[in-house]
This record gives structure tokens, sequence and C-alpha cells, in this order.
């Protein structure tokens, strides 16, 4: 039996990321468990594009990596659609 779903180790075990800043296309580090980052260079906030993930549609995923971890997904998930508008 496994203890964790391996579809949610980017959420309870986090791993940086390099992403390029929107404005002034700088590297940016950014984890897996976030969705945006303030660039060190021209102090601008740049949105990560994050897909569907096994949290959006599993039944168990609030019970797989804790109440903390699923309602900050839903929040990243939640400024992402405020920022496509």
């Amino acid at each position: 039996m496994i203890a964790k779903c391996p579809g949610s180790q980017s959420f309870s075990q986090p791993q940086p990321e390099i992403i390029r800043c929107r404005s002034c296309g700088e590297e940016v580090e950014i984890w897996t468990d976030e969705v945006k980052v303030i660039c060190w260079k021209c102090q601008d906030t740049t949105m990560r594009t994050q897909g569907q993930s096994c949290l959006d549609w599993c039944k168990f995923a609030k019970q797989c990596v804790g109440d903390a971890l699923y309602t900050k997904y839903m929040k990243n998930k939640s400024l992402q659609k405020k920022t496509k508008k």
C-alpha cells in the first residue's frame, strides 16, 4: 500500500524550478507548490501557468496532502483565475 499518492509529491515535497520573468526575461526561482514569484531584478510579479493536478479531481485530495496544503493549492488556483480575466 502507498502511504501517499505519487501525484501529490510536488506539493508535499516541493522542488525549485526556474522560470522567466514576464517583464524583463530574467530567470527567477519558483517552487513547485507556488504560482507567483517576485523578480529579484525588476520587482514585477510573475505567475506560473499551473495545469490540472490530481488535487483538482481526486476525492481523497484533502486527506492525501492535508488541509493546509490543499487550501494553499486552491487559493493559488483562484489567484490564477483572477489574473487571466
